[in-house]
Parts: C-alpha cells; sequence; structure tokens
C-alpha cells in the first residue's frame, strides 16, 4: 500500500475544492443566489422568477454552487428545492465556506427582486389557505393519516410543563388546526391566544373553544406577524404540525424570538424528513418533513438555544420530533462592589 499518495490525495482533493469555492463566489447573480436563499429553500422556477434569469442559466449557476457545497438540494414531490449547505466539504476550508455566506448576506436586493421574492410568498400561502379553506372540514382525518394529535400533543404538553411547570401570563400558539392542544395551554397560561391565517380552520378552532368553555382563548385571525401580537410579550410560542404547511418556515422561528420574553420557549412539533409525496396533495403539505438539523439552524439563526426534544416513532413510518427552542436572557454585567 502506498501510504505516500494519501497526503498528496488529500492536498489534491482541497485545492479541487478551493477552486470551486473561488469559482463560485466570482459571479454576482451566484451570489445573490446564495442570498436568496439565506431566508429559505427555493425551486428552480421560483429562483428564475425572483432573479429574473433563464432556467438553462439558473441550472448551470446551481450547479457550481452544489459542487462548490454551499448549496444542496432535496426533493419535495415531483420538484427539487435548493437551500444553502451549512456543512462546508472540507474542515479545512470552513472559513472560506462560511465567509462566502457571511459575505452574500451582505448582498442588497434590487427592489424588483424584493418584490418578485414576496410574490413567491404570497403564491406560496396563497395555496395554503385555498387548501384549508377547501378542506376544513376533514381536515382532522387527513392529518390523521400521518400522524395523531395524542401522539405529539402530550409529548409537547410534558416538555412544556417540565420546563415551564408554574406556567405564565400568556401563551400563543400558532396554527392551532381544530383546538385541541389550546385545552392544555389553558390551565396554565392566564392568556392564550391562537392566530390562524384560514378562517375555516379558525371557525373550527372557535368551535371547539366554545364547546370546552375556554374562556381565557382569544383567537386572531392572521400570521405570525399580526398586529395583535405584541414582541416580547409571551412566555411560550407553540408551532404544532404547522412547519410543514407554511411558505417560510425558517420566517416562523424569526416571528417566534421576536414575540417571546427573554428566557422563554418556542415549542415545536412536526414531521421529521420522509418521502411520501401523497401527503403534498392529501394534506395540503408544502414540504415533506425537516430534518432535526433544519429546526436547529434555523433557531440558531434567529438567536434561539437548542433545548429538551423527543423523537416519536410510528408504525405508518412517519416520525415525529417534539423540539423546544429557548430565549436566551439579557447578559447583564455584574455589579462593581464598592468597597472590593
Amino acid at each position: 500500500m502506498n501510504t505516500a499518495s494519501q497526503p498528496l490525495t488529500a492536498i489534491s482533493a482541497s485545492n479541487d475544492q478551493l477552486l470551486q469555492l473561488c469559482k463560485a463566489g466570482s459571479d454576482m447573480l451566484r451570489l445573490q443566489v446564495l442570498r436568496v436563499l439565506s431566508r429559505d429553500a427555493y425551486s428552480v422556477q421560483e429562483l428564475c422568477h425572483i432573479l429574473d434569469c433563464r432556467q438553462s442559466g439558473m441550472s448551470h449557476h446551481l450547479k457550481t454552487l452544489t459542487s462548490a457545497g454551499l448549496i444542496t438540494k432535496r426533493r419535495e414531490g415531483n420538484s427539487l428545492f435548493y437551500r444553502r449547505s451549512y456543512a462546508p466539504a472540507l474542515a479545512d476550508l470552513a472559513p472560506l465556506h462560511d465567509a462566502l455566506h457571511s459575505s452574500a448576506d451582505l448582498i442588497q436586493l434590487d427592489l424588483d427582486q424584493q418584490h418578485r421574492l414576496e410574490q413567491v410568498y404570497a403564491e406560496r400561502a396563497e395555496r395554503c389557505q385555498a387548501f384549508f379553506a377547501e378542506h376544513a372540514s376533514e381536515f382532522g382525518e387527513q392529518q390523521e393519516q400521518m400522524v395523531a394529535f395524542n401522539v405529539y400533543g402530550h409529548s409537547c404538553m410534558e416538555l412544556l410543563r417540565s420546563s415551564q411547570n408554574q406556567g405564565g401570563e400568556l401563551a400563543i400558539e400558532i396554527g392551532p388546526g381544530e383546538g385541541a392542544f389550546l385545552a392544555e395551554l389553558s390551565p396554565y397560561y392566564t392568556k392564550v391566544v391562537a392566530v390562524d391565517n384560514a378562517q375555516a380552520m379558525l371557525n373550527r378552532a372557535g368551535e371547539f373553544v366554545n364547546q370546552q368553555a375556554l374562556e381565557n382563548v382569544e383567537l386572531v385571525l392572521g400570521d405570525s406577524r399580526s398586529e395583535q401580537l405584541q414582541p416580547n410579550s409571551a412566555d411560550c410560542v407553540v408551532c404544532n404540525m404547522v412547519l410543514h404547511h407554511v411558505p417560510s418556515p425558517a420566517d416562523i422561528f424569526k416571528d417566534a424570538a421576536r414575540l417571546l420574553k427573554p428566557g422563554g420557549l418556542f415549542c415545536v412539533s412536526d414531521l421529521c424528513r420522509h418521502d411520501q409525496s401523497w401527503a403534498r396533495e392529501a394534506c395540503g403539505d408544502m414540504w415533506l418533513g425537516f430534518e432535526p438539523d433544519d429546526l436547529s439552524e434555523w433557531a440558531a439563526a434567529s438567536g434561539l438555544q437548542d433545548g429538551a426534544a423527543a423523537y416519536l416513532a410510528q408504525l405508518n413510518g412517519f416520525r415525529v420530533q417534539v423540539r423546544q427552542f429557548i430565549k436566551a436572557e439579557p447578559y447583564t454585567l455584574p455589579t462593581p462592589n464598592p468597597s472590593a
């Protein structure tokens, strides 16, 4: 065995990867792609629309960025979505890899690009709202095909009670579905706010609230950025089985961080990554679950720290992750001791 050739092979691989990174960063459109992908994952067609680029040219740029290890792709049903890759191909090149991402974050999209970016989100949100407006009455039954409430609801509340055993003043649930978790929150928090952007689903939650006589629950038609939700006000924000429906899961983390008090908890239950593409049509899923690292990366980018977690396997093959993320307490300098 020729061990002398191994270091040369490693050096060659490092040089090749260095060239790929330098090539990837040498084109403004590729840097703009990295800038757009800092917020979320997008399909080729969406990126073409946002950056006003032909698909053939965009595909070439995406291939270059992928070869450099700056982005990665994954299939969602019949579509490929691209997102940033936060793990460099070679550890030695991590500083350059991270510097390219950080530098791309400083790029300002022009007004037309920003407008087209918002169009993409609006179209995603419109599809989501249309699905729930049409299928609100059978939503519970469709959801049960993947995961029943009693699978994740108990674990979510158990983790929440272990961290906030005294409850608190305000809990916010984003996307309460038919309202079952509101009954879990109501006894432990002075006020509970449930926010949903689909009137039909909010009506379903309202029926449950009335049946259970949950007098401290307020229903809000809107989303996680609604004006009724005040910054730094919530002891906990809950998001159960919602992320895989929303246009931008990363933005939900940012909004939760904004709503939480220092020391507050963001509680998330959602599907782990799967390949059951039928869920897109049957259940209105925009994303086929998430890797645990996806949630951790979005949390870290929003100033939230990983907390307790549970992972629940099911006989139907779907796996559920129940996660907590903590908004850090602000650091204060110790008061000097005058006598010291």
